[in-house]
């Protein structure tokens, strides 16, 4: 005859509710390690500002990428708003905001392929040009890579559930995503200020 299975206490099962849950947990300690992360590489760039020893310089050759900017920021109210349709169980509604997020982000990245391409073959600024062409296309491109990041994701949720594998129970892991790519979007606030505000 089998032992029954050992019940387990009151006490501990109120204390394991209690206690967040592990996507959560996963993505704040990202968060923090990728926020060191940034804040070396935005110290870096403003240690090295007016140390080029020779031409282009960011006064010379960058100009504010408002529309991205603002694509970018709005991506986040978009995000939202999804989380909340899918939570209320609406998927139409949650595909369509999701969708936009993702159609804004691509825009994002786009501008910054179209600004990249006028700098290296209209400006002639490199990675190699000279430690602004070092500092900025390091900055904006770990940037950059993790807008790609995010993008993926993204895309990879809309896909699922266009294919009818994500509702409403999956709220949480959807939501944990929108952590990321607010991240995200926060980073690019203070690279903007960075390098087009304070570097110009």
């Amino acid at each position: 005859m089998a032992a029954a299975p050992t019940p387990i206490p009151t006490a501990a099962v109120r204390w394991s509710a209690t206690l967040p849950r592990r996507g959560r947990v996963g993505i704040v300690l990202l968060i923090l390690t990728e926020s060191v992360f940034f804040s070396i590489f935005v110290v870096a760039y403003i240690f090295y500002l007016g140390k080029s020893l020779t031409g282009p310089y960011p006064k010379d050759v960058l100009s504010p990428p408002i529309l991205n900017t603002i694509c970018l920021l709005s991506s986040s109210i978009t995000i939202v708003l999804a989380i909340r349709a899918l939570r209320a169980g609406s998927i139409g509604v949650f595909v369509l905001w999701w969708f936009i997020t993702f159609a804004l982000g691509a825009e994002f990245l786009t501008g910054t392929a179209l600004e990249w391409h006028r700098l290296i073959y209209h400006e002639g600024l490199s990675i190699r040009t000279n430690l602004f062409g070092t500092t900025y296309y390091s900055l904006v491109g770990l940037h950059a890579i993790h807008v790609t990041v995010g993008l993926l994701l993204i895309l990879l949720v809309l896909i699922l559930t266009m294919c009818g594998y994500i509702n409403e129970r999956h709220v949480e892991r959807t939501d944990v995503l929108s952590w990321y790519w607010h991240f995200v979007d926060a980073v690019w606030v203070v690279v903007f200020l960075t390098v087009y505000v304070i570097g110009r």
